[in-house]
C-alpha cells in the first residue's frame, strides 16, 4: 500500500474522541500544523478512541478520555499528504491545560517551531499540562519553547508485521512508536493493564509479546518501588490540583494500601509530601523571580497569597516576603 493511501486510510481516526456516559474525563491535545504526519497523529488518536470504545463495553464508571485537535489558526490543517484535518484554534479556552498534550511529528514541524503563536501558547499551558510528549520531528517544537518533554524509551522493531499499514508506520521512524507508547501507557495508569493490553490487541493484533515490557502489571515492583514511582509522579505534578487517589493511581495501589505504604517508605503522609514540593517551588519563584506572591501561589498549586502566607509562617515562621528577602541576601540598605 503507497504510503499515500496510508495516510488517507486513518483520515477516520482523526476526529474528536469523545464519550456518551458519565465519567470523569482526561483531556488530551494535539497539536497540529501544515505539513504534519497524519498518520502518526492518527495512531496516537485512535489509542485513546480504543480505550474509550472498551470502557463502555464493560459498562464502566471509569476515566475516559476527550481528544482535541488544535492549531494556531484554527479550521483545516493540511497535512503531509495534502489531506485536511478540521482543528480548534490555540485560545485562551485551553489555558486551563490538559492531562496529556502531544505536538505532532512531520516536515512541517520545522515551520512550527517558528511560529510564536504555537510556541507562546505552549508555554502558557505547560504549567497547567501534566504530560507533554512529541510525535517524532515535534520534539523541535517543544525545543523551540523550552519545555522538556517525555520520551518514551525505542523498542526494537520486529520482523513480523505483516500488515502493510503496520509496516509503514514501523519503516517511516521508531519515534512515531514512541508517542504511541506513551498514549498506551497512559491508559495503563488510568484504566489498569487490562484496558491497555486490549487497546494493544485491537490496534496491533500480533504484537502482544513484543509490548509484555510496556503492557506488564507490575506484578514483580515492590511496594517501595511503586511509592518512589508515586513520589515522583508528585513532585512532577504538585504544581496542579491533584488528589491522593491520583497518586495511588500512579501507583497502581488501592488507596488504603498506598497511604499505609507510602508513610512507611517515606515518614510522611502523600498529603504532607505534596505540601512539601509545593513549598519547594514556592520558595524557587520567590528567590528566582519578580512575580508577586499570589501568582506565586497560584503557580505552586498553593491556590491563592492568603493560604501561602499560612503556610510560610507555620513551616517557615517568616511571610513570603520575608523570605524573598532572606534569600536574596537583600538587607534593605
Amino acid at each position: 500500500m503507497p504510503y499515500a493511501n496510508v495516510e488517507h486510510a486513518v483520515v477516520g481516526r482523526l476526529q474528536p474522541v469523545t464519550t456518551s456516559f458519565n465519567a470523569q474525563v482526561h483531556r488530551i491535545a494535539i497539536v497540529l500544523f501544515d505539513g504534519f504526519s497524519l498518520l502518526s497523529a492518527g495512531f496516537v488518536a485512535e489509542v485513546f478512541h480504543i480505550a474509550n470504545e472498551l470502557v463502555v463495553s464493560k459498562s464502566r464508571n471509569d476515566w475516559t478520555y476527550d481528544v482535541r485537535f488544535l492549531s494556531a489558526d484554527g479550521g483545516n490543517v493540511a497535512c503531509s499528504s495534502s489531506v485536511s484535518v478540521w482543528t480548534d484554534g490555540l485560545d485562551a479556552r485551553h489555558y486551563g491545560g490538559f492531562d496529556a498534550l502531544f505536538v505532532a511529528g512531520g516536515k512541517g514541524a520545522e515551520s512550527a517551531a517558528r511560529d510564536e503563536r504555537i510556541v507562546e501558547w505552549l508555554k502558557r499551558v505547560r504549567s497547567n499540562t501534566t504530560s507533554v510528549m512529541s510525535i517524532a520531528e515535534g520534539r523541535k517544537v517543544l525545543d523551540a519553547a523550552g519545555i522538556g518533554h517525555a520520551r518514551v524509551s525505542q523498542m526494537k522493531i520486529g520482523p513480523s508485521m505483516t500488515s502493510p499499514m503496520r509496516e509503514e508506520l514501523w519503516s517511516e521512524s521508531s519515534d512515531r512508536y514512541e508517542s504511541m507508547k506513551g498514549a498506551l501507557l497512559l491508559i495503563k495508569r488510568d484504566l489498569g493493564v487490562e484496558v491497555a493490553r486490549g487497546v494493544a490487541e485491537r490496534l496491533m493484533p500480533g504484537w502482544t509479546t513484543k509490548l509484555a515490557p510496556l503492557l506488564c502489571d507490575n506484578g514483580t515492583a515492590s511496594a517501595g518501588d511503586k511509592i518512589r514511582t508515586a513520589a515522583r509522579w508528585l513532585q512532577d505534578n504538585c504544581e496542579r490540583p491533584i488528589s491522593v487517589v491520583n497518586a495511588a493511581q500512579a501507583a497502581a495501589m488501592s488507596e488504603r494500601n498506598f497511604l499505609r505504604c507510602f508513610k512507611i517508605e517515606t515518614g510522611t503522609t502523600p498529603s504532607d509530601y505534596l505540601l512539601q514540593a509545593r513549598l519547594a517551588v514556592a520558595c524557587t519563584l520567590l528567590t528566582d523571580s519578580e512575580l508577586p506572591v499570589d501568582k506565586i501561589a497560584r503557580r505552586s498549586g498553593m491556590g491563592n497569597g492568603d493560604r501561602l502566607a499560612k503556610i510560610f509562617r507555620r513551616r517557615l515562621l517568616i511571610s513570603p516576603t520575608e523570605y524573598r528577602t532572606q534569600s536574596r541576601g537583600d538587607t534593605g540598605t
